[in-house]
Order: structure tokens, then sequence, then C-alpha cells
């Protein structure tokens, strides 16, 4: 009784919601996302829930929809159990996200860089308009606006460049600022140098995206693997074997159910830990 109020009010506040939620998920459905007519539809409500729940917050909703169907309490705290987890690994994809468009955005800076000045510009004036025209360039907004100052009063810009290197995904500010340091002490060709940098940090960039693709079998896989549990459950239950009374009210079937949860979570640690050491080298 009361997993199913849970359930109720949890749907009602999903679809109850105002605002800029709302309106973007009815832009969705205006695009092409079939509606029932009188009412909400399923679709409509697991989109309304995709952006306003985050997505570790969908591991207690599992746990405590498996809790109602098997009558106890074990999964619902397994599933507030796996909310950090299932955080810190969305942080982390975020997080290698935002670095990934970093780096993006120096490659794109350099390039830019390297075109005014060959149009003639000073590489002062050609770094001030290359950081002016981009509302992003890799770096944030306070090591930009160090930067500039640096180009406009006369300052060190490669110390500015290499403090604002220090974000991760920005790391190919570093060969900017040498190539800077060499061009204002040398006398070097800058442009030269910043088409050399951009071609060198590109083919990084493909080199890791080859890589990732190669690596996302293995991932995939892994991941398929550890799925095949919940399959072997679903098929149980389909015979009338009744798993989840078995696993969750029985001394042999909980023992079970810890031996292969701590297998299950031993083998996903231990294959992806072989794919990311691969990423890493």
């Amino acid at each position: 009784m009361w997993a199913a109020a849970l359930c109720a009010a949890g749907a009602v506040w999903l679809v109850g919601g105002r605002g800029k939620e709302a309106g973007r998920v009815h832009a969705v459905l205006a695009a092409g996302v079939p509606v029932q007519a009188g009412g909400w539809s399923w679709r409509r409500v697991l989109a309304a829930g995709r952006g306003r729940v985050p997505h570790e917050w969908w591991c207690l909703a599992a746990g405590l929809l498996v809790a109602f169907l098997g009558a106890s309490v074990l999964p619902l705290v397994a599933g507030a159990a796996a909310v950090p987890l299932a955080g810190r690994v969305r942080r982390a994809r975020d997080a290698r996200g935002e670095r990934e468009r970093r780096g993006a955005a120096v490659i794109a800076l350099c390039g830019a860089l390297a075109g005014e000045v060959r149009a003639g510009r000073q590489p002062g004036d050609a770094l001030r308009l290359s950081l002016g025209e981009a509302a992003s360039c890799g770096i944030s907004d306070e090591a930009r606006s160090a930067a500039l100052a640096a180009a406009r009063f006369g300052g060190e810009v490669p110390d500015a460049l290499r403090e604002a290197a220090r974000e991760p995904g920005a790391e190919g500010l570093l060969g900017l600022a040498a190539c800077w340091r060499v061009a204002v002490d040398r006398g070097a060709g800058l442009a030269a140098g910043l088409e050399r940098l951009e071609a060198a940090l590109r083919s990084e960039r493909d080199q890791r995206a080859e890589l990732r693709a190669q690596l996302a079998g293995a991932r995939s896989t892994a991941v398929m693997l550890a799925g095949l549990p919940v399959l072997g459950l679903l098929m149980g239950s389909a015979l009338g074997a009744e798993p989840l009374r078995v696993l969750l009210h029985t001394g042999a079937g909980l023992g079970c159910l810890a031996t292969g949860g701590v297998l299950e979570g031993a083998g996903m640690w231990w294959a992806l830990r072989i794919v990311r050491g691969a990423e890493g080298r």
C-alpha cells in the first residue's frame, strides 16, 4: 500500500509540473511524439520524468518497484545505496564531456588565431579578437579575462595561457603559450606554429575518438553480460518459479543473492577497469 501510494505521488509530481520543463516537453511532443487524445500518455510521462529527475534517482524507483513486486524492503535499500554510485558515474560522464568540449574549443581557438595572424593582424590584436568573438574558447571567464588583459596591456600572455591550461581539457593552451613565447622572444612565425599545433591537437583528438570507438564494443559487452541475471529473473518469473520469493525470503536465496551481487560488482569493476586502462594508455 505504501509503495503504491509513493508511486502514485511520484507520477502526479512528474506530470503536474509547469514552467520551462513543461514547455520543453510540449515542444518535443509537438515535433512528432504521439499523444493519446484526452489524457497523458506513458511516453509523455517518461519525457517529463527524464527532464525533471536526475538519472540516478531512477535506481531508487527501480528498487521501489522490485520491493513492491517481491514484498521485501531489501531491493529498496539496494536502490537507495545505488543512487550515489549512479550520481558519481553521471558526474564523471558530464566532466568527460565538458573536457572534450573544452579541448575542441582550444583547437578552434588555435585555428582562429592562426587565421587572424595570417590576415596581417598583430599577435595581441589577433588574440583579443579571437578571445572576444568566442563565447566559449576552452577556458573559464576568469582565465579568459586575464589573457585578454595581458594581451591588451602588454602583460605576460604565456603566463596567463599556462594558468588557463590547468583546467581539464585545456592542456593545448600550453602549446599556444609556447608558440607565443617563441614568436615574441625569437621572432619565429606565430601562424606556422599555431597551424602545426592545431594539426597536432586535432590528430590527438581523432586518435582518442578512434580508440574510444574500438573500446565501445568491449564496454557494451561487459554491460550486456551484467544484465543477464535480470533476464534470468524475468525468465524464471515467466516459468512460474517465483525467483524473487526464493531470493528475498529464503536463507539460501539471500546467500545466493549476496554472493551473486558481490561477483557481479567485482566483474563489472574489473572489466571497466581494463577498458579504462586501455583508453588511458
